[in-house]
């Protein structure tokens, strides 16, 4: 008999601009090396992924990260005596701060997870990223960090339209104007806050690349993904894995550099004459994660068996070809349920 491992995993908001949980999940049982029980955290009533009883066997809502590692860190020991976790897979960039903080307190309660250092965490973030990528000789686009409305004005003598304004967690907008840039300046200032990412804008080809690193410095797996349908929000709805190796050795060397412990996407601008601009490092598994699973590298299972302390293997080849493709379908539950996640914060 296999013994069973419980765990945990965030990000069950599978809308048009899905979080990652769902497919973390579906690659998770996909494998059979394991049984597992998958606990479901939600942060709202309404995130598809805690109502979809084939995946997800119990959810408990957390607090939002806004409340800080003593709220959050209360709530686990709680649902920790209940479901005796072994191992927990944020999938937020927002979250991860705090489960990265409490990372050693987790450990003592017998709760693994599998995540960044602090400061590895810290190095790849948006505002850093072109301090980042002069230091360890990555192509990243220039940029100006803007606390103020009023920067604005100033930054348009640094950078030339059109530019790329993006939020400190997430949202970016390709602005061609000045009233542009404002427009969606306020527009992810209102919903991230500040500051504000102004970035150079390069043309090119948007290619993603999901990566899994075990924290020593090798890359466990990496699978190159070019997006073939994208939404209005800029999310991938259909993707075809690629082979190439430059784009590969790309995130093959970002693993070595920052020796990067768990999953990671990076995006990329693949520029007509060949070039890889890093346009933002994703401290977590992407949304699309489930197509490595289908290439013949499950990321997911991966990391469950790196984190219980199994030595995985670096994955030599994958499936060139593969296609995801995106889709919604309606999913019908009971008022008992919405209530019962809504009141008592467990389904």
């Amino acid at each position: 008999m296999k013994k069973q491992i419980v765990i945990a995993v965030t990000a069950l908001n599978a809308i048009d601009s899905p979080g990652p949980g769902v497919a973390v999940i579906r690659a998770i049982r996909d494998c059979k090396d394991f049984d597992v029980k998958i606990i479901g955290l939600s942060y709202e009533a309404l995130e598809p992924g805690l109502y979809m009883h084939d995946l997800v066997d119990r959810t408990y809502q957390i607090p939002y990260p806004s409340g800080g590692t003593d709220s959050l860190y209360a709530r686990l020991m709680y649902i920790h005596e209940q479901e005796k976790l072994d191992l927990i897979i944020p999938n937020f960039d927002a979250e991860l701060y705090n489960f990265i903080k409490l990372r050693d307190k987790l450990k003592e309660l017998g709760i693994r997870t599998f995540l960044p250092e602090l400061n590895q965490f810290e190095a790849r973030d948006k505002m850093k990223l072109f301090e980042f990528g002069q230091k360890h000789g990555f192509l990243v686009p220039e940029d100006k960090i803007l606390h103020e409305l009023r920067e604005l004005k100033k930054m348009e003598d640094d950078l030339e339209y059109p530019i790329v304004v993006k939020g400190k967690f997430y949202d970016a907008v390709i602005a061609r104007s000045y009233d542009q840039a404002e427009k969606a300046f306020l527009k992810i200032m209102a919903k991230w806050g500040l500051p504000i990412i102004m970035q150079e804008f390069v043309k090119g080809t948007e290619i993603n690349i999901a990566a899994l690193g075990d924290g020593e410095g090798n890359a466990i797996s990496i699978i190159p993904m070019r997006k073939l349908y994208i939404t209005d929000k800029g999310k991938a709805w259909a993707g075809i894995t690629l082979e190439d190796d430059k784009l590969v050795e790309l995130a093959r060397k970002f693993i070595e550099t920052t020796k990067w412990r768990g999953g990671c996407e990076l995006e990329v601008m693949l520029t007509d004459d060949g070039k890889p601009y890093i346009m933002e490092v994703n401290p977590r598994f992407p949304a699309w994660i489930y197509l490595t699973a289908g290439a013949g590298q499950n990321q997911p299972a991966s990391l469950v068996k790196m984190a219980m302390g199994e030595k995985v293997e670096p994955f030599k080849t994958y499936e060139v070809g593969k296609i995801f493709i995106r889709y919604a379908w309606d999913l019908i539950t009971d008022i008992k349920e919405f209530q019962l996640i809504s009141g008592n914060g467990e389904l």
